[in-house]
């Protein structure tokens, strides 16, 4: 059963010197479930995000998201069909982050109360904070620890608010390989249970293998393969998409996380410098 329709659907943005047209009247039915989405820098993968869950709109066309205009739907009705992380989400807020899960569960579709997906016997809160990893950050604001606690805080908060579909963009780059590994396994489990479809767009291509069923590879000229590991990621579509050879995809890969960190490490320094 599909959860994404592109109906014709058209997106461009222009920079200081070309225009980039990201789709180009593009129309697929995409499946539900848990989705990986890999590829090269700009080939559409952030986009792709943003148009699915409803915020931004294309210039033509129509995108559908459990068989609604997705777009058109009210603030709290979009945030009830699809939750998103954003790459490289920042926040000003100086509430403490146990203050802002409680929060987002009470607020969100499960109103405060949902069973645990590992054990149906504890509540789902108490699980996601062990899960990852929180219990020593609680206490904390967010401007107060660190981009991999953040994207941990931010993982929690995309279960709690129990939205039918969650989109992630990177959402884990700055995190321990084990918290990782760890993130992965459960949410691929809460997918599975709960019946939300979660697309998340990583560049660690080892993680996608061993824990998404169904891949998306996007390619620089905005063509899109869709399919199980074995079926898309082969040495020769990885090659067509990245460029390079798939030998020198790892370095790659490294070179990507240490780009993300860079720039994570940036933003909360010029925040940290301005308070």
């Amino acid at each position: 059963m599909s959860l994404i329709k592109f109906n014709d659907v058209s997106f461009s943005y222009t920079d200081e010197e070309n225009t980039n047209i990201v789709f180009d009247h593009f129309t697929a039915e995409l499946p539900e479930g848990f989705v990986s989405l890999t590829g090269p820098n700009g080939s559409g993968k952030s986009t792709f995000l943003l148009l699915a869950s409803g915020r931004i709109r294309p210039q033509n066309g129509t995108v559908y998201l459990n068989g609604k205009d997705i777009a058109s739907l009210d603030e709290e009705e979009k945030n009830l069909e699809a939750s998103v992380i954003y790459q490289n989400m920042e926040f000003e807020s100086t509430e403490k982050v146990s203050e802002l899960l409680k929060t987002v569960y009470q607020n969100g579709n499960y109103k405060g109360k949902h069973a645990g997906i590992k054990n149906e016997a504890a509540d789902i809160y108490d699980e996601v904070i062990s899960v990852f990893e929180l219990n020593s950050i609680l206490k904390h604001g967010l401007k107060e620890i660190s981009k991999g606690e953040i994207q941990r805080t931010l993982l929690a908060f995309s279960i709690l608010y129990g939205s039918r579909s969650i989109f992630m963009d990177e959402p884990l780059f700055a995190m321990e390989q084990y918290q990782k590994e760890n993130a992965l396994e459960y949410l691929n489990l809460y997918s599975r249970k709960t019946n939300t479809s979660i697309y998340i767009s990583m560049h660690e291509l080892d993680l996608t293998k061993k824990y998404a069923p169904t891949v998306m590879l996007f390619y620089p000229n905005r063509d899109i393969s869709l399919g199980t590991p074995e079926e898309v990621l082969t040495d020769e579509d990885l090659e067509k998409a990245y460029g390079i050879p798939a030998s020198l995809l790892k370095n790659k890969e490294s070179m990507t996380r240490e780009s993300l960190i860079q720039t994570a490490d940036a933003v909360l320094k010029v925040q940290q410098n301005s308070k």
